[in-house]
């Protein structure tokens, strides 16, 4: 059995070293929202023969347009997603566009979509978060009989949520990274991810206390942490690799999608074994610190 109660002090600076950077980036920085937040134009230009991307880089670089992406899709169209702007410099964009290519592009989809909607996501999101948790937190109660197991559950979802939004303040402020649609899927998958590995451990400890196996609480931790620390890393390690090789060969458009879900994955595995055990731990012996007086 590992003695891995010996060590919750370092565990926690080591989240200590993770969370603070991320914290201040996201409280000085904040978060660079796509277009999908802020509002923005997409436009889907078809073209007879195929046009390299550099070519429509160049052409909305002259006509002054900020660019947020562009994409080639399977039908050979080409979007492109602006940060909003006028008809005149979306007109001027495919003259210029026009003029460079020697060919006319024709106009597939010009949509806007206004910051209200991104409002109203960012609403939605931080609702469904927040009853997620919610749910999480009287569920695990309930299952396991004990608030204690809730709330450190919840303790360890809220830590890689964390680590996830503050690594992406980061990226956002010195690799110019934005969040988007596809950031908040990957923000909620981590949540069930978090939760997942931490009820197998909790789970364990459950089971020990109801045989009445007569060891310190702490030992029966150790105890459940060692006996389910190899499967939680198999299975975490066989979604690693997954990731990696999303964000190594995938495409530009779900490479930071592939990043956040493999922070949150990593965050996730940590955090099962190394912070919420360790809260229980310590909430374990504050109440019996607390019956002795």
């Amino acid at each position: 059995m590992i003695r891995f109660s010996k060590y919750i002090w370092f565990y926690f600076i080591i989240s200590s070293l993770v969370l603070i950077p991320g914290m201040v980036a996201l409280a000085r920085f904040g978060l660079r929202p796509a277009i999908d937040f802020t509002g923005g134009t997409l436009l889907e230009l078809q073209f007879k023969t195929d046009i390299a991307q550099p070519t429509v880089e160049a052409a909305a670089r002259n006509a002054g347009l900020a660019l947020v992406s562009v994409q080639k899709t399977r039908t050979g169209t080409i979007i492109a997603r602006m940060k909003p702007e006028t008809n005149e410099k979306i007109d001027a964009f495919g003259a210029g566009l026009a003029s460079i290519s020697s060919q006319s592009a024709e106009v597939v989809r010009n949509e806007t979509v206004g910051p209200i909607l991104g409002k109203e996501l960012l609403m939605k999101t931080v609702a469904a978060a927040a009853v997620a948790i919610l749910a999480i937190l009287l569920y695990v109660a309930y299952a396991f009989k004990n608030i204690k197991f809730g709330v450190s559950a919840v303790a360890a979802l809220i830590h890689d949520l964390l680590v996830v939004l503050g690594s992406f303040a980061l990226l956002g402020h010195f690799l110019n990274v934005e969040v988007d649609t596809l950031f908040v899927t990957a923000f909620l998958t981590t949540m069930s991810f978090s939760v997942h590995d931490t009820i197998v451990v909790f789970d364990r400890i459950r089971e020990m206390l109801k045989r009445g196996e007569r060891l310190p609480f702490e030992s029966l931790c150790d105890r459940a942490l060692t006996e389910t620390i190899g499967r939680s890393l198999t299975n975490s390690l066989t979604i690693i690799f997954m990731l990696l090789a999303l964000v190594l060969l995938g495409g530009s458009t779900t490479q930071w999608f592939a990043v956040a879900l493999l922070i949150g994955t990593v965050s996730g595995t940590y955090s099962s074994d190394f912070v919420a055990t360790p809260l229980l731990i310590l909430w374990e012996k504050w109440e019996k610190r607390k019956k002795n007086f």
